[in-house]
């Protein structure tokens, strides 16, 4: 079966950043038969109403952004949801598939899956050889989870199901929400605020200390597609950009990029600070022939701009 502008292709979670990033960029490409639902639509919590409709659409392809995210905050306080909610709806999406005759699938996990203290830059085989970080555990337990179901439907059922890992993502479409978001949003949205408010101090969680490695969410999308194609023995693939800041440093970036001058406080509770360092080693997703395309500095402006454009930040 040859993947072309002809191919059903189902896409989860379309409304999320990553999801729509993904319709975007197939309706780019030319592709015209894309299969997707609200969350009213179709509750992807309920085993049933998903396998019907997987039966009745019959995708030749499946790419699966839906589950519950959310930053340090939201982790720590729902745990039981997260962790319920995204076996739910993986488990329900990736069976379903299996049983419709679907080939090829990517599931989209996280680096949080990672052990907190794992050897850096994080290659794949450092799964599960440690510690994961208390703050999102059991979010990064569903998806460990879901990367197993994955990895054991291929062996026993010669699939192509592949597993994107990316760092943190940002772009347009971002959740915004001060008590759920990723730090990245959570940053751009209080120094706007300040910027609005001219306010003199913005205060922070943590120490600042902690780095992170970002992707743009088109780079993320465009791996989505590319990996989709691609038959590789490795079921799962790390997706980064290579190059990590301190959480200050971006503090920084942004106020510089939006002329903020405010002082910058942090409660410096270092448990706030989750895992010390998390740069991914994306050497495998390299030599299969992807990389990432879009500069930080352009990709924040088109993030920043829709940021303004779309959100009402109170």
């Amino acid at each position: 079966m040859r993947f072309n502008n002809k191919s059903r292709i189902y896409v989860a979670g379309h409304k999320g950043m990553v999801g729509s990033a993904v319709i975007r960029l197939l309706k780019k490409k030319g592709y015209c038969k894309i299969f997707y639902k609200t969350r009213k639509q179709l509750d992807l919590q309920n085993q049933k109403k998903v396998y019907n409709y997987i039966m009745k659409i019959k995708p030749q392809y499946v790419i699966i952004c839906a589950g519950k995210v959310g930053g340090i905050k939201a982790n720590s306080l729902y745990k039981a949801n997260f962790i319920y909610e995204n076996l739910m709806i993986q488990n329900n999406l990736i069976n379903s598939s299996y049983k419709a005759g679907v080939k090829n699938l990517i599931f989209l996990g996280s680096s949080c899956i990672y052990p907190k203290f794992a050897r850096q830059p994080i290659a794949e085989n450092e799964l599960l050889n440690g510690k994961l970080e208390k703050t999102n555990d059991a979010y990064a337990i569903a998806k460990i989870a879901g990367i197993k179901l994955c990895e054991s439907y291929n062996v026993q059922y010669n699939l192509n199901y592949k597993c994107l890992m990316p760092c943190n993502i940002f772009g347009p479409n971002d959740n915004y929400d001060t008590d759920t978001s990723h730090f990245f949003p959570a940053i751009i949205k209080k120094i706007h605020l300040a910027k609005i408010k001219k306010n003199k101090q913005i205060f922070f969680w943590g120490t600042g200390k902690s780095k992170r490695e970002l992707i743009y969410v088109d780079d993320v999308a465009e791996a989505c597609i590319f990996f989709l194609r691609k038959k590789i023995k490795d079921t799962i693939i790390n997706i980064g950009s290579g190059i990590d800041f301190t959480i200050k440093d971006y503090i920084k970036f942004i106020s510089k990029k939006l002329d903020v001058n405010a002082k910058i406080k942090f409660n410096k509770i270092k448990e706030l600070d989750g895992t010390p360092r998390k740069i991914l080693d994306s050497s495998l997703a390299r030599k299969s022939g992807w990389k990432p395309k879009h500069d930080f500095d352009s990709a924040f402006a088109t993030t920043y701009n829709c940021f303004k454009k779309n959100a009402k930040p109170k």
